[in-house]
């Protein structure tokens, strides 16, 4: 019997296919965006892929199975960290994740992402509840930039040794505007289905949600 080709759903893939550098997790979901691009794994626009920022209002966000853990769960407690959703037109799963400080197998199905990473289930403070801003991926390109100025400390050191490529700018010569991104508020989070599908397909910093699985049950 002839073998089939593995999907990607399937396919458990080794970071180091990709451009990475720990804690510039923003910058590594450009680049990883971009590839997906170029590879072939997606549009060669991106239109299948989506940015998504994950923080709150306190800047404190528990993740599970990430690779910065010493713990055996692998918790964290991030201030704020960035994934890749891709829209699927074919397999048995519509949407999967690319998160590339993860443990878990990458991609994987958005579904087992969210119960193992984010564990909605799991009871904690509000105060820690996930948040989430979706920017679809050609509008990220064109407006994304970040000097890095965030991993510098108040001395000007280097916080985390940052990637040796320069620094993103974005089309319009904007050197820096990750914090527009990562300022996330509850107050910020459509309740419209219609307005927040079109936010994110039109709108330079997407749309807020505070349920990924439900925001993207809109984009199909």
């Amino acid at each position: 019997m002839a073998s089939t080709p593995s999907t990607v759903e399937s396919i458990d893939l080794d970071v180091s296919q990709f451009c990475h550098t720990p804690f510039y997790c923003e910058e590594n979901v450009y680049f990883l965006c971009k590839k997906l691009c170029t590879n072939r794994m997606d549009d060669a626009t991106g239109a299948d892929l989506f940015v998504v920022f994950i923080s709150n209002e306190k800047k404190q966000i528990p993740l599970w199975h990430q690779k910065a853990s010493k713990r055996e769960d692998g918790l964290v407690l991030w201030d704020y960290h960035v994934i890749c959703v891709q829209r699927k037109t074919e397999g048995v799963f519509p949407f999967i994740v690319w998160d590339l400080d993860s443990t878990l197998p990458l991609p994987i199905p958005l579904g087992s992402y969210v119960s193992q990473a984010i564990r909605p289930s799991f009871q904690i403070s509000p105060e820690y509840q996930r948040l989430f801003r979706i920017i679809h991926a050609p509008i990220f390109f064109r407006h994304f930039a970040s000097d890095r100025r965030h991993m510098k400390d108040s001395n000007g050191n280097w916080i985390a040794k940052p990637p040796d490529y320069e620094a993103i700018v974005a089309e319009d010569g904007t050197i820096h505007n990750l914090y527009e991104y990562m300022a996330i508020k509850a107050a910020d989070v459509y309740t419209n289905n219609i307005d927040v599908k079109d936010a994110v397909f039109s709108q330079k910093l997407g749309a807020v949600a505070n349920d990924l699985e439900e925001l993207f049950s809109h984009i199909l």
